[in-house]
This record gives structure tokens, sequence and C-alpha cells, in this order.
């Protein structure tokens, strides 16, 4: 685990994410409130709008059908997609709710939680506040018998 990973605070503006994720070299930087406690995260993928389809913003498919409009697809996903287009401050860009792991986890527990959501990174908690980060690589070398 990382114990002093850069972080920033939800009123913080998307610049400042930006910067730390460029000056640190991270893909991802844990965001925490005045109490330390992690509500989310800013990754690269956060920064970007990826459409497989379109390859940029556009309004969902939808049909008129007796006077109204019927979507064809979530809502949810374009407007998340639009909030974090217009995001000025972290809490707008942030992915809430992160997965953590516990600091007192074991690191199949870390390894597992990796894998299953595919991630890089993970912050580490105890007790709600944030303590540090442990990373894919930082789980391969404890499971090989690194530091």
């Amino acid at each position: 685990m990382e114990p002093d990973v850069p972080t920033v605070e939800p009123d913080q503006p998307v610049e400042d994410a930006i910067r730390l994720l460029r000056d640190h070299d991270l893909p991802g930087v844990p965001v925490v409130n005045g109490g330390g406690r992690c509500i989310g995260i800013v990754t690269e993928s956060d920064l970007v709008i990826a459409d497989e389809e379109e390859g940029d913003l556009h309004l969902p498919h939808y049909i008129q059908l007796f006077g109204g409009i019927v979507y064809l697809e979530p809502l949810h996903r374009f407007e998340d997609r639009l909030r974090k287009a217009l995001a000025s401050t972290v809490a707008d860009m942030m992915t809430a709710d992160p997965i953590t792991v516990d600091a007192d986890a074991d690191v199949e527990e870390a390894a597992k939680l990796i894998a299953k959501h595919r991630h890089n990174r993970l912050p580490v908690s105890d007790h709600g506040r944030l303590v540090g980060v442990v990373t894919r690589l930082d789980v391969l070398e404890a499971l090989h018998g690194g530091d």
C-alpha cells in the first residue's frame, strides 16, 4: 500500500485534479471530504467522454409516440456523461462511492476486488478514513513474495 497519496476535495476545480494526475503521473486520485473520508475518485476515464458508436456526446435515441417522447436507451448514462462534460468542480466529475478495501484486509481480498472490478488501484480506508491506495502492482508483489 502507498500510504501518502495525493488527494483532492470535492469543491476544488477540475483543473486541480487534472494537474495532480499529470504532475504525479497517476491514473486516478481519491476525493476526500473535510473529515478525511474517501467519498469519490477521479480517474483518467472520468476525464474522457468515450462513445463506441459516435465518439462524442449525443442525445439518446428516441421515438415520438402519441404526442410523447419514448427514449430507447437509459437517460442516466446521458445525464452522467453530460454532467462530467460540463464539470467545473471535482464533485461534478468524480465517481462517487468508490470501491475501497479495508486497511485490515488481506492481500487476497484486495486482489479479488481489483480483479472483479477491473481497477488498477483501490483506496484503502480505516473506519471510513482514507489511509492509502493499493495498486495492482502492490498486490502482485505481495502475492509473489515482494516487500
